[in-house]
């Protein structure tokens, strides 16, 4: 987009930002404000709530609502995942009905893929959907869904279709998720929190006309929201400001907003291998001399580096306006391969003292964590066998696996 500059945009939206930022409107108010004036995601179509600019042009205004201490976008994966594949693949009309709700955070979401049947070879799903007027009607159960207890919507994959090929019959549905035909029921895990649901569906009802992409093609459309899923983005909390002579009633609502939302994730940092603590560990348990211990450590520490800088890659990569790609699934695992490398040096590192949650030592019950919750970072989000057959369908150009 020619005559387009960062510094421009940055003027832009400081000349607006300096007449419409007003603290005290509550958090949905300002948010409605930010999304009618087209700066929520001001790189997407003027006609869906955007302003037509290049893709970078989000995080840039991204910076400059930080620096003024105005709050962005909802948190969640309606914000994450929803609203990017229902702009590229939703009707107009659902468009209309669904997206605003989900930028202003009036809606929130969640992922109905995953059942206990089909986790990695998530195209056997066998939730049905059969019309029945104008209404489709759902029984199945879906496993690991994250906010499922309190989403409104969730993005289901149900069959449509039974004949030819378990990647086709599938469709792509937005399920209303308060109705009696929709049961959630929590997962404790062995970490002992309880981040994910099951979601049991028993004559659940869905409008005809709240399907993604067209009968029958929702393997495609599910395909575009696990590239969104599988980006380098970090589970980091936002930072507010709040004005010490004027407190903001909007970043007030936005920090109970994102207290509540990270509650779902406070293990993630352990599942992610705790890298952070390595040294600190192996000096606290007077092991940081022993050769083997720190020639683990150095490669571990290395390894994590090189991760980063494929994130950033990626990031500068997406700053350019490229959709996400097969990059994603080499950062998805190379970060279990991190994880994994954690939880073997930690191991090395504490020995017995591992598997202590009460010990005498600091972290003894963070490393404890660690080493029950670093498996499922090779699961969430596609499991390792899953990335490498896109890469090497996508990057090394091998055939399709003849099964699928």
């Amino acid at each position: 987009m020619s005559g387009v500059t960062r510094e421009t945009v940055q003027q832009e939206v400081r000349d607006w930002l300096q007449d419409n930022w007003d603290p005290q409107l509550s958090l949905q108010a300002w948010r409605e404000r930010l999304v009618d004036a087209g700066w929520a995601v001001p790189s997407w179509s003027r006609k869906w709530f955007g302003r037509d600019l290049p893709a970078w042009a989000d995080q840039v205004v991204a910076e400059e609502l930080r620096l003024i201490g105005a709050v962005g976008n909802p948190l969640g994966s309606g914000m994450s995942l929803a609203a990017p594949t229902i702009v590229e693949h939703g009707s107009d009309e659902l468009k209309r009905l669904i997206l605003r709700q989900t930028l202003t955070g009036e809606k929130t979401w969640c992922q109905l893929f995953s059942e206990p049947g089909a986790g990695s070879d998530l195209a056997s799903l066998s939730a049905s959907a059969v019309l029945d007027g104008d209404e489709w009607v759902i029984n199945g159960q879906k496993v690991w869904n994250t906010s499922a207890h309190h989403a409104d919507y969730g993005m289901l994959l149900a069959r449509t279709n039974r004949n030819g090929s378990k990647h086709q019959g599938i469709t792509y549905f937005i399920l209303p998720m308060r109705q009696p035909g929709v049961e959630v029921r929590p997962i404790k895990q062995m970490n002992y929190h309880s981040s994910f649901n099951e979601v049991f569906m028993t004559d659940a009802r869905i409008p005809a006309n709240m399907i993604l992409g067209t009968l029958d093609d929702g393997w495609r459309v599910a395909r575009a929201t696990l590239a969104h899923e599988r980006t380098f983005s970090t589970m980091r909390r936002p930072k507010f400001v709040q004005n010490a002579a004027t407190e903001s009633r909007a970043v007030g609502e936005a920090e109970h907003e994102a207290e509540e939302h990270f509650k779902t994730y406070v293990w993630y940092p352990q599942r992610a291998g705790r890298v952070d603590l390595v040294v600190e560990r192996a000096q606290a348990l007077g092991v940081s001399n022993d050769p083997v211990i720190r020639q683990n450590i150095a490669e571990l520490l290395s390894f994590q580096k090189m991760n980063e800088w494929t994130a950033l890659r990626a990031r500068a990569a997406r700053a350019l306006g490229r959709p996400p790609g097969p990059e994603g699934s080499i950062g998805k695992l190379a970060a279990s391969e991190v994880s994994r490398m954690a939880n073997r040096v930690h191991t090395l590192i504490s020995g017995a003292h591992g598997m202590l949650q009460n010990g005498d030592h600091s972290h003894d019950a963070t490393i404890a964590e660690v080493l029950v919750s670093t498996p499922a970072q090779s699961i969430a989000g596609g499991t390792d066998q899953i990335q490498r057959s896109i890469i090497g369908e996508k990057i090394l150009g091998l055939p399709r696996d003849a099964s699928n």
